[in-house]
Parts: C-alpha cells; sequence; structure tokens
C-alpha cells in the first residue's frame, strides 16, 4: 500500500516540493502505524510462544543425541558458555524485538556467517530479546535452519528466542526480475518486500544484514522512532564499479568494458544519478558497520556522512573461525609434509567470483610444470543458491575445465559441510582468490588460519586488510591476469619447505585478527547503541 503511494506522489511533489514531501511522510507514518497495530497480535504471539519454549527448555534439559568425540565436546563447551553468559544478563538485559532483514538466510555464504555469528552475539548478550530474521527461504523451517547454521558454519544458537518471518516477495529482489535498470529495479522491489516484512511483524529494531539499504530509509519514513542498522559487505554502487565501464581488459568485474557507445554512456549517467540516490538513502541509517576497509572507503565516499561522528560506518571484520582453525589444523615444520600439490578456491559459485579466471590461470600453471612433478589438483568448493542461475554457471565451468583439459584434475564441490572443508584445508597448499573488489574474503582468511599460502586478486579486501606483510615480510602473493596467478602457484610450490612454513605461520598470526570473539565484541558495542536510541525512546 505504502509502496504504491509512491508514483502517485510524484507529480504534488514537483509541483509543490515542500509540501509533497511532508504529505508523503504523513502518509508514510500512517500507513506505519497501521502496519504495528495490525501485527500486535502476532506479537503477543511470538512473545508468547518464546517464553513457552524457554520455559519448555529449562525444564527438559535433554542432551542432544551424541554424534563425534570432538562434536560433543564443542556442544557441551558452547552451551556452558552461553548459559553463563545467559545468565550474567538475564536480569538487566534488553527484551525487544530485534529484526534482521536477510531473505537468502540459507545461502549458505560469508554473508550468512556474518548474519547467524550476528544473531548468536546478540542471544548471549541480550538473553531476553527476540531476534526475528525476515526469510525468504519457505522451504527450511526453524529446526532444519539451525541445523545447517551448525553443520555449515559450526554456529550453535538459542533455539527458543530465534524466530522465521517468511516473505511472499523475495523474487523482487532477484537480479533476474529486472533485465533492465537491475540496481533500480532491485532497490526499489527490497521496499515491496520490506513492506511484507512489517506486514508479518514490526520490529523495535530494524537490521540489514544483507545490503538492501533502500528498505532503512523505507523504515525510517514509516516508523520515524525505529533506530535502524546496516551491516555493509558492500557498496551496491561505488566509483569503482563506474570506472569499470572504461575498462577493456575485462578484469574488472562483470560490468568491464559495458561503458563504450551510447548505450555505455546512457549507463554511465543512469549510475551517477543512482549512487546519488544510493547516497540520500544511507544518510538515513543511525548505525553503519562496514566488513573491510575498501567498504567503508566507498561508503564513507558516498553516504552523507558530514553530520556523523567518526565512529560511523565502524569496520567490524566478519567472524572467521579462527580459532577452530588453530586446534583442528595443525600447522607445523613436520605437518609441512602432509601438505598436496593442491589449489584450493573456496567461493559461491557465482559470476563475480570469476571461477573463469581460476580455471584458467590452473591450466596455464599445469601447462608449465616441470616433468616429473607431482600431479596438481584444482578443489572448488561452494554454495549454490536452488532456484538460481548458480546452477547453470557452474554447468558452463564444468564445460570450461574439459576445453581446458584439466577435468580430470578438476574437482567441484557444492554445498559441502564444514567437516568437508575442514578436509581439504589441511591437506591443500595453496588457496586462491579470483573475485576483483572482494569486498572482504572470509575464505581467504581461512586459507590464512589453515597455513594456507594465498594468491589471490589484487584488489578489494583481500588486498587491504587481509593478505598482508607480517613483520615486514609477505604472507601470500596479489596478482590480477591469469599468467600472474600461475606464477604465484608457482612460487609457492618452489619454495623450500623451511620458507613456506615460515611463511604459513606470519599469515596464521595475521588470521588472528578476525576472530569470532573479535566479531562478536564489536557487533555488540554497535548494536548496544541501537538498543539505547530504542529504550531512550520507549
Amino acid at each position: 500500500m505504502a509502496v504504491l503511494l509512491v508514483p502517485a506522489l510524484i507529480a504534488s511533489i514537483s509541483l509543490f516540493p515542500l509540501l509533497g514531501v511532508y504529505i508523503l511522510r504523513f502518509l508514510l507514518k500512517t500507513a506505519g502505524d497501521r502496519l504495528r497495530r495490525s501485527t500486535s497480535a502476532r506479537r503477543e504471539l511470538i512473545l508468547q510462544r518464546v517464553q513457552l519454549d524457554e520455559q519448555h527448555l529449562s525444564s527438559s534439559r535433554e542432551a542432544p543425541p551424541r554424534t563425534e568425540d570432538e562434536d560433543w565436546e564443542r556442544v557441551e563447551s558452547y552451551a556452558a558458555s552461553t548459559a553463563e553468559k545467559r545468565a550474567t544478563y538475564q536480569e538487566k538485559g534488553y527484551a525487544g524485538v530485534i529484526g534482521f532483514f536477510h531473505p537468502f538466510c540459507n545461502a549458505g555464504g560469508g554473508g550468512e556467517r556474518v548474519l547467524w555469528a550476528a544473531v548468536r552475539a546478540t542471544q548471549q548478550r541480550w538473553p531476553r530479546a527476540v531476534c526475528v530474521v525476515y526469510s525468504g527461504d519457505h522451504d527450511v523451517d526453524k529446526a532444519a535452519m539451525i541445523k545447517r547454521v551448525h553443520t555449515s558454519f559450526g554456529i550453535s544458537l538459542h533455539a527458543p528466542t530465534l524466530v522465521l518471518l517468511y516473505l511472499s516477495t523475495r523474487h523482487l529482489v532477484l537480479a533476474s526480475t529486472y533485465p533492465r535498470f537491475t540496481l533500480l529495479g532491485q532497490s526499489l522491489g527490497s521496499l515491496v518486500v520490506a513492506y511484507d516484512a512489517f506486514g508479518l511483524l514490526v520490529p523495535d529494531i530494524f537490521i540489514d544484514t544483507m545490503g538492501y539499504a533502500f528498505t532503512l530509509a523505507f523504515a525510517k519514513y514509516l516508523f520515524p522512532k525505529m533506530p535502524v542498522g546496516a551491516y555493509v559487505h558492500y557498496p551496491i554502487i561505488s566509483t569503482d564499479m563506474l570506472g569499470s565501464l572504461d575498462d577493456r581488459s575485462g578484469g574488472k568485474g562483470v560490468n568491464a568494458g559495458a561503458g563504450a557507445g551510447l548505450r555505455g554512456k546512457a549507463k554511465k549517467i543512469y549510475w551517477r544519478l543512482f549512487a546519488r540516490l544510493y547516497g540520500w538513502v544511507g544518510s538515513h541509517i543511525d548505525v553503519v558497520m562496514c566488513n573491510s576497509t575498501w567498504t567503508r572507503g566507498h561508503i564513507t565516499a558516498l553516504w552523507n556522512t558530514k553530520n556523523q561522528p567518526h565512529s560511523f560506518a565502524k569496520i567490524i571484520y566478519p567472524p572467521c573461525p579462527v580459532e577452530e582453525m588453530e586446534r583442528r589444523i595443525n600447522v607445523s615444520a613436520n605437518a609441512e609434509k602432509e601438505r598436496k600439490h593442491q589449489i584450493l578456491y573456496i567461493a559461491q559459485f557465482r559470476p563475480e567470483k570469476n571461477h573463469p579466471l581460476i580455471l584458467r590461470s590452473f591450466a596455464e600453471y599445469v601447462r608449465n610444470l616441470p616433468e616429473g612433478s607431482d600431479p596438481a589438483q584444482l578443489v572448488l568448493i561452494g554454495s549454490v543458491r536452488s532456484n538460481s542461475p548458480d546452477e547453470l554457471h557452474i554447468y558452463n565451468l564444468r564445460l570450461q575445465a574439459h576445453e581446458l583439459s584439466i577435468d580430470k584434475i578438476t574437482e567441484f564441490i557444492t554445498d559441502a559441510p564444514y567437516f568437508t572443508i575442514l578436509k581439504y584445508l589441511q591437506t591443500a597448499s595453496v588457496g586462491t582468490n579470483g573475485m576483483w573488489n572482494e569486498h572482504f574474503g572470509i575464505g581467504v582468511v581461512e586459507y590464512l588460519a589453515a597455513g594456507l599460502i594465498p594468491v589471490v586478486h589484487d584488489s578489494g579486501g583481500p588486498k587491504l586488510d587481509i593478505v598482508v606483510p607480517r613483520d615486514g615480510k609477505p604472507t601470500g602473493y596479489h596478482a590480477e591476469t591469469a599468467a600472474e596467478f600461475a606464477e604465484g602457484y608457482r612460487r609457492v610450490m618452489q619454495m623450500e619447505p623451511e620458507e613456506r612454513y615460515a611463511m604459513r605461520v606470519r599469515g596464521r598470526e595475521v588470521a588472528k585478527t578476525f576472530t569470532e570473539e573479535a566479531f562478536a565484541r564489536k557487533w555488540i558495542e554497535q548494536v548496544e547503541k541501537l538498543v539505547s536510541m530504542q529504550t531512550g525512546r520507549a
């Protein structure tokens, strides 16, 4: 309803700008008040259900079924630490409803690791708060979601205070829905999806963890007193994207070289106008968190931050299982001989991850191997979104591997469980990443923590934050072309074992910057601002 009012008011706004803005704000606030009233009964039912589930859990105390001894000890350890933290905050904790807008919460990528680690940290800090995740994954209920989160990420969630609410309009944020004007289409579509979410339940605090900034500005107009926050993985438009339109190398993302001709000039104008709109949207957000130096640089340049404090757009590195890697994977001089002639790429199977570059670089590396070398292997591990173009994409990657004559030595693994990923992190020697301007790169941190030597794209988070010198010495290599990647693999494989081991140790030290504990601590610091704003306005 509220979204449909916007086009009808454009004419009046153009004639009477100031009056039009006031009318728009009034109508949207009226719609917000109506949403709050219409969802109040569901809110009460949800809170009652949470209370009953908490009582049932505390009375039953049934232990989960024993699996492997290590997993059992891990569950027990987590349960004990969580119980202690929950008891500490039980009396003084915040008891509101915190909404997490993440329509693709079952995608299994780095963004989802951030979401569920954020939910866990929120549950531990505010045990009485209810964490509502707005999801479009209708085929996954709460029990299955909790199980998958534990299997994929090793993150254990407190079931009673976690609520999944299912969206019916998620298709409106899919890029495939908008063959033309995709950025604008997805952004306007996200308003409808946000209205869908608020029609299910209006939270006390609203946090977008997937990158739909337009939903937060929309929430501010519907509910002016609602604190809103954003965890930004990457800006949906950036100066680097604008620059890529004139790129002729083909190495700067999926839009490289798209600025040629009359159509390209029109695209540039469209993107520049959209960037201004994106900046206006960002100025409405109360708390902004960025996942890397690269992301923060673009967000502070694009969003209106002149009147914001220095802490605006705080860098909070994504949570990485560094402690888990250190516990499970041995990095020592003796373990060096257990590493195989294996190159590993952990990334979702999407076009922007640039798997074709890695396939070409591996083919070139193999062609130039000296005779008698140990057989090399490339292992590609990543998630595939259901009902998406990802399945066709991975099919085309298999065809490319066949055309490059490396299909027999290239392994594709989709939706791998956590223990499978650990197995390959224990045996591979090199970890790679081919994405241009990867906003962060959780997989790259996992490489370092597991002792792999990274050969990554010379851009974005892997360049600025992760694969950086330690004590003045390198922890990996940067590359842009297939030839440069192949040279990076060669340099690693031809090192003396002692030199390779020393580089692995330096990399593991760098990885300690990105622990799950560090993420949880910084996440809580920022969300506490939202809680203070909400309780102060109540």
